[in-house]
């Protein structure tokens, strides 16, 4: 029986979730999609839009709904976590936290990713541990944020699990680099035929080749991207920047590069990201409530993730029926980057077959890439230490490495109100 598992099935996710897997029915013979969630009323929601997709498209696989964490992991092959631990109210509060003490308050990075990471690796960890005992040759694909620092405390704390961090960030750039390219040359690349280059942690990573048909068009991209940089009255990244680089730097790396317009922007709350979400997310639930409703509402693509679907589903096919496409991931490199602690969970393309993920080797960045991964490497480590132990001197630690985190006098000060905003999902610090 071919069963996958989805923990934190009363997402909004799920039903884009749902549609990567009929597409792929003669490929990916699904016997049983489990939904597993602690909130049975949202779950009762989102799984009845989902059995609803599913009977207008002819499923032939089950979708069952279930509220037991260890019988929705027995027995299989992929668990895919997509928790938001406090759920919705919780990321705006880790946005407000970083506003209060001016800094840069985000879901993933910065303060505000720290408190996200603190609350959910034990979460995550917990499901790690269950794989062990009932599902041990499941492939576990980690796409609680962030991803990256969640799935290195996985490979940190239960080695013997089988475990993948996906984020949605490479391919919707790939997407939006192959549109660039085809407008600029006119040559209609199709996505399965291109390759992106990248390397980094997630979150924090540099594109810098995109290879379609034995050729690499980056010196083109590079060419078109800064163009459309230097006609924009606020360029994402600012052209002398694209110049020096040579390289697309990931998005997130806007609050590392430009840091004060991000506080000008925060300064404009409400709303913030999470506000605007819990609204999107309100009317979303609407929709699915409506027996009516057997489609993807349009109002699906205001939620962000684009791709997300196509990730998770690309990468299970490619694992099952051994395709040994190249997809990019995060897992533990290995050496796959000559020079760096083979131990480190990065962001890099990847061969997916039925024997694992294996990372592709590559080339160190610049120094002035390298230094600020070793930096945020650092941060994720402690944070990892401060998340599985309640250790609160990591925590400060992880505050005095992170490049966004507090000056030093204000570390304490911070971290406090951290762990008391979340003490409810935070008992390892005040056992």
């Amino acid at each position: 029986m071919l069963k996958v598992s989805v923990i934190g099935g009363g997402s909004t996710y799920t039903p884009e979730l749902l549609s990567g897997f009929l597409n792929r029915q003669d490929e990916f013979p699904l016997d049983e999609l489990w939904l597993m969630d602690i909130d049975p009323t949202r779950l009762k929601v989102i799984g009845s839009f989902v059995q609803r997709i599913a009977a207008k498209h002819n499923a032939r696989f089950k979708i069952i709904m279930s509220t037991d964490q260890q019988e929705s992991i027995r027995n299989a092959s992929y668990v895919i976590t997509q928790t938001r631990v406090g759920k919705m109210e919780a990321r705006r509060q880790d946005e407000y936290l970083g506003q209060r003490h001016g800094l840069v308050g985000q879901e993933t990075t910065g303060v505000g990713g720290m408190a996200n990471a603190l609350r959910t690796i034990p979460v995550v960890l917990e499901v790690a541990a269950d794989i062990e005992k009932f599902a041990p040759n499941a492939l576990l694909l980690n796409f609680a944020n962030p991803s990256g620092l969640v799935t290195e405390a996985i490979f940190r704390t239960t080695p013997s699990v089988h475990a993948v961090g996906v984020c949605n960030a490479p391919i919707s750039v790939k997407m939006e680099l192959l549109e660039t390219l085809n407008q600029d040359l006119s040559i209609n690349i199709l996505p399965e035929e291109a390759q992106i280059k990248c390397l980094g942690l997630n979150h924090l990573s540099w594109f810098y080749g995109l290879e379609a048909r034995g050729i690499d068009y980056w010196p083109q991209i590079m060419s078109a991207l800064i163009r459309e940089a230097e006609v924009q009255d606020e360029p994402l990244f600012d052209v002398d920047t694209l110049k020096s680089l040579r390289m697309l730097p990931n998005y997130y790396l806007h609050y590392y590069y430009a840091t004060d317009q991000v506080l000008k922007q925060q300064a404009l709350w409400p709303p913030s990201r999470a506000e605007e979400v819990i609204q999107i997310e309100s009317d979303l639930i609407k929709q699915y409530q409506d027996p009516k409703q057997e489609h993807l509402p349009e109002d699906m693509m205001k939620r962000g993730g684009a791709f997300y679907s196509t990730v998770a589903a690309q990468l299970i096919n490619a694992h099952f029926n051994d395709l040994h496409q190249t997809q990019v991931l995060n897992v533990r490199h290995h050496g796959a980057v000559m020079g760096w602690n083979p131990d480190w969970v990065l962001e890099l393309p990847c061969e997916v077959s039925s024997s694992g993920i294996k990372p592709l080797p590559a080339a160190p960045l610049p120094p002035v890439c390298e230094g600020l991964i070793a930096q945020v490497k650092a941060y994720e480590i402690l944070t990892v230490e401060a998340a599985v132990k309640g250790d609160r001197d990591a925590a400060y630690q992880a505050l005095l490495a992170h490049p966004l985190g507090p000056p030093a006098n204000q570390i304490s000060q911070v971290l406090e109100d951290m762990l008391t905003t979340n003490r409810a999902y935070l008992p390892q610090f005040f056992n």
